[in-house]
């Protein structure tokens, strides 16, 4: 009778043992004002001056996934040297993005580049509220002794992305590191004047941006590391679409969001993304 009762009492002590679930991720988010969501409800405190909102989809993925640690460093404005040195922002400067990585880090997502080339500066220059010939295109502005300077400059950030990365896995050797790439602004041919973009100089954004989004999937591969598409899941809800339907607003938001970038909407559209790639979907 003893044995019995001994196996008895040890099946009763292994159910009523809790089984600690494993902890969540160590999630860091480095980025510019595409990940960090200016103007989008609520900006966080402290780092005011980077707006951030806790809606951004770094903060939607932390949630979803369970992250047991998430920081959040990602910071409008921000370009590849601010991740290594202090950035100066509206309101004060805030730490090196890189400072935010820890040896227990285990997830990184670094969207960041667009500044390095100056994006929002580029799509601005094309705004054009009068049509040729009064208004200028702005394409031919970028074309050098036959070269296109907008390539250029992003080929020349190609060896800065393979250092960043590689700089991340030296502070965090566990990490699962993802490139995350950019949304589609621009709809074949453009949709003068609800955009006042024209259709030339909107084909040309379309094509430069997908270079752009094409050389960060190119450089993430040779890292060795992930890379999240969020080109493809916004066909559709480029600036051009109604207010209701679009995740980036165009240059006179109607959603709050600051022109040319990501509002709440395109966040949450964006977070699916990274979240199927981070769980591995």
């Amino acid at each position: 009778m003893i044995r019995p009762l001994l196996a008895a009492v040890a099946l009763l002590i292994a159910f009523a043992t809790p089984v600690h679930a494993s902890a969540g991720p160590v999630y860091v988010a480095l980025g510019d004002s595409a990940a960090s969501g200016p103007l989008i409800p609520n900006q966080v405190v402290p780092d005011l001056g980077c707006w951030r909102s806790d809606h951004n989809y770094a903060h939607l993925t932390a949630s979803a996934i369970g992250a047991a640690t998430f920081r959040d460093v990602t910071c409008s404005g921000a370009d590849t040297k601010d991740m290594y040195s202090p950035q100066n922002t509206d309101l004060g400067s805030v730490a090196p993005q890189l400072d935010a990585l820890s040896a227990d880090t285990t997830l990184v997502t670094v969207q960041i580049g667009a500044n390095d080339v100056g994006l929002t500066g580029f799509i601005e220059d094309c705004l054009n509220l009068l049509p040729p010939p009064v208004g200028d295109a702005c394409n031919d502005d970028y074309m050098e002794n036959g070269q296109d300077t907008w390539r250029l400059k992003t080929d020349a950030l190609r060896p800065k992305l393979t250092q960043l990365v590689a700089d991340i896995r030296a502070r965090s050797p566990q990490a699962r590191i993802f490139v995350v790439g950019y949304g589609t602004y621009a709809p074949p041919n453009g949709c003068y004047p609800r955009v006042p973009i024209i259709k030339a100089d909107a084909n040309y954004i379309r094509a430069t941006l997908q270079y752009f989004n094409q050389m960060l999937a190119e450089q993430a591969s040779a890292a060795g590391v992930g890379f999240i598409d969020l080109q493809t899941p916004s066909v559709g809800h480029d600036p051009c679409t109604s207010s209701g339907t679009r995740w980036i607003e165009p240059y006179v938001p109607a959603n709050p969001a600051a022109p040319f970038h990501p509002n709440a909407r395109g966040m949450r559209g964006f977070s699916v993304a990274v979240i199927a790639a981070v769980s591995g979907g």
